[in-house]
C-alpha cells in the first residue's frame, strides 16, 4: 500500500480503538508493515491534526496511541453533555447499559460478543451520561478497560444497590439480552416519565 493510504487506515483504526487505542506493535501487524514505518506514519499524522487545527489530536498514553478531543473544546462538550438531549437513550445504548449492570466488570469486547455488533458508541453515550464508568484492567493482552455501573445509574433507576435489579427468570444464553434490557426498560419507565427521559426503542 502507499504511505498515504497507510496513514488514512491508522486514523480509521485509532477511531475504532476508542479509549483503548492501539500500540505501535499492534499497528504494524494489523498493518503488515514496518514498526518503524507505522511509528513514522503515527507521528505524521499527529503532526498534520495540529496543524491543521483539526478538532481531534493523537495522542500516546500508556503506550498506545488514541484519537482525543482539544482540552479547550471542553466547555462545549460539557454543553452538549448536559443539554436536554443528554436524557435519551437509544435501544443500542440501553442493551449495552442492561450488559454492564448485570454482568459487570466486563470489557468492551465482551460487550460486543455478547450483542454481536459494535459498540464503542454505545459505551461512549452511557460514559458520557455518567451511567458507566472504568473501574480497573481486565487481566489480558493489552489491558482492555473494565466497565460497571455508577451511582448515578443506581439513582437512575431508584435502585439502592444493584441487588435490587430485576431478577431475569431464566438466564439462557440465547435470549437473556432481550429478557435483561426488557427489565432495565420496565425498571427506568416506573422511575422516571417520558417527559423526563425519552427511551428510544
Amino acid at each position: 500500500m502507499d504511505y498515504k493510504t497507510l496513514k488514512s487506515i491508522i486514523e480509521g483504526l485509532l477511531f475504532l480503538s476508542g479509549d483503548e487505542g492501539l500500540s505501535v506493535r499492534q499497528i504494524a501487524e494489523i498493518t503488515e508493515q514496518r514498526p518503524d514505518l507505522a511509528t513514522r506514519a503515527l507521528e505524521e499524522l499527529k503532526e498534520e491534526y495540529v496543524s491543521q487545527e483539526r478538532g481531534l489530536q493523537v495522542v500516546q498514553i500508556a503506550g498506545n496511541y488514541r484519537l482525543a478531543t482539544l482540552p479547550d473544546h471542553a466547555p462545549y462538550f460539557e454543553r452538549l453533555a448536559y443539554s436536554p438531549a443528554r436524557s435519551s437513550l437509544s435501544q443500542a445504548a440501553l442493551e449495552t447499559l442492561a450488559i454492564v449492570a448485570y454482568r459487570q466488570p466486563i470489557t468492551r469486547v465482551e460487550i460486543e460478543e455478547i450483542r454481536g455488533v459494535k459498540s464503542e458508541r454505545a459505551i461512549h453515550t452511557l460514559n458520557n451520561k455518567d451511567l458507566i464508568h472504568e473501574v480497573g484492567r481486565a487481566e489480558a493482552v493489552g489491558r482492555p478497560i473494565l466497565y460497571g455501573t455508577t451511582k448515578s445509574f443506581l439513582d437512575s433507576f431508584g435502585l439502592a444497590s444493584l441487588k435490587e435489579l430485576p431478577e431475569p427468570s431464566n438466564f439462557d444464553a440465547s435470549d437473556s439480552l432481550e429478557e435483561e434490557t426488557q427489565l432495565l426498560f420496565n425498571k427506568l419507565d416506573s422511575q422516571m416519565s417520558f417527559d423526563d427521559v425519552d427511551v428510544e426503542q
